[in-house]
């Protein structure tokens, strides 16, 4: 096995060593729920053996955030749970380099009957800090939990968002150089999600290994530098995680089909995209424009039936797989009664106030829930943008801004005098 670099970085050491791990597990079809049981029937329970990892190798190297994706039961917790050394391999062997911590069953050592502050101190020796560590770090995990007014109750009175909110907060202190993460990117509400994401955006920056098991793919795609697909315990494809979440979806729908452009597209199908064109200010179709220029994205369709309310829907990604941009007609105040046979749609976009760089279109028709999807395209179209007006410094996107007003430590203090006589 070799190291997987980091984001296009040099090869580092590894973190985790994956080499040839196997495990399986019983499944009893009956069992003896007693001795005696087990003297009446003369035998042992039946059971089946069931893989749930075969022959999975790879390595993570130091520094690297690291996703695990699959469907249920392709052994993905299993995977996680043998690193973190919760079950043992039944062939091969894992290794790792540094502490480790483990995020899989947030708040799992919380007695209900004591209260937020004493389960503080008990989840986290649970993890392996000491008291000292837990009294320096107390307020932060109070203050990023967000419940310093409840601390003293019982957790048994919490509800499930302060409960889980409380685990998270004791074991993302712990500061390991190896943190193992298993469906916690989606834990509270909308501005907990935020912090937690920041958390993890710290522990990169300081250099350290994450690895994260979820079924959010949008989390994961831009969250990774690299992803693992296992499918029925076994390794379909490690690499860039861009590329591998993209490879995973597309696979999920039976009715994929290849574009000309090298994408992938599915849908049910009763109304179709059959071109995508960008073209410029002066109409003419085009795969090169420059930072400002007024340009039209224009979706061709055909209906075999007639389609009401459809909503159609363009995105853009850089060639790093970042989403940069999202728009549908329904949002933007445009849905037609029905649409049937062939026809066209533009979206007009006065100024592309992207940077520099070369950009994908993903184009989408859908009813007008937007949960019922008649057809998608990913990477239809691919453009350059070239440098214009304004020209900034760098970056995805151009902000327009403008520098100015330069005002000297002597106008801040007679805008403060001001303001204090009015």
């Amino acid at each position: 096995m070799s190291p997987l670099p980091r984001s296009g970085g040099p090869a580092t050491s590894p973190a985790i060593e994956v080499d040839a791990v196997a495990k399986r597990f019983r499944l009893y079809r009956e069992r003896n729920q007693s001795l005696k049981a087990a003297l009446l029937r003369g035998r042992r329970a039946a059971y089946e053996e069931f893989w749930a990892l075969r022959d999975v190798s790879f390595e993570i190297p130091e520094g690297t955030t690291f996703g695990l994706i699959g469907e249920n039961g392709s052994g993905k917790s299993t995977l996680l749970k043998c690193i973190a050394r919760i079950l043992r391999p039944d062939a091969g062997e894992v290794r790792t380099h540094g502490t480790l911590a483990a995020l899989l069953e947030l708040g799992s050592g919380f007695h209900p009957e004591l209260s937020g502050r004493e389960n503080v101190y008990l989840n986290g020796s649970i993890l392996g800090m000491s008291k000292r560590d837990i009294d320096a770090r107390f307020d932060a995990i109070v203050d990023f939990a967000g419940i310093a007014p409840f601390i003293d109750q019982p957790v048994k009175t919490y509800s499930s968002g302060m409960y889980v909110r409380l685990g998270f907060s004791v074991a993302i202190n712990v500061d390991p150089d190896i943190l193992l993460v298993d469906e916690v990117l989606a834990v509270g509400d909308a501005a907990f999600q935020e912090k937690c994401m920041e958390k993890f955006a710290e522990f990169r920056r300081a250099g350290k290994t994450v690895v994260v098991v979820s079924h959010a793919m949008g989390s994961l795609r831009s969250f990774c530098d690299v992803a693992a697909w296992l499918e029925h315990g076994k390794l379909v494809r490690v690499g860039p995680a861009t590329s591998v979440v993209d490879d995973y979806v597309d696979e999920g729908h039976a009715e994929r089909k290849h574009t000309e452009g090298g994408g992938s597209r599915w849908g049910s199908g009763e109304a179709r995209l059959t071109k995508v064109q960008l073209l410029d200010a002066q109409g003419r179709s085009t795969t090169r424009v420059r930072t400002g220029d007024r340009v039209t994205l224009r979706l061709a369709y055909e209906a075999d039936e007639p389609i009401a309310k459809p909503v159609f829907g363009l995105a853009l990604e850089n060639l790093e797989g970042v989403y940069v941009w999202a728009h549908h007609s329904r949002d933007g105040g445009f849905v037609p009664e029905k649409i049937s046979g062939t026809g066209s749609v533009d979206l007009v976009v006065s100024r592309l106030m992207l940077q520099p760089g070369t950009f994908d279109v993903l184009a989408s028709l859908v009813d007008y829930t937007t949960t019922h999807t008649y057809d998608f395209l990913r990477h239809c179209y691919r453009f350059d943008v070239e440098a214009g007006e304004p020209r900034e410094s760098g970056g995805i996107v151009a902000l327009g801004g403008e520098w100015g007003n330069l005002r000297d430590g002597t106008d801040d203090a007679d805008l403060r005098s001001a303001e204090r006589r009015t």
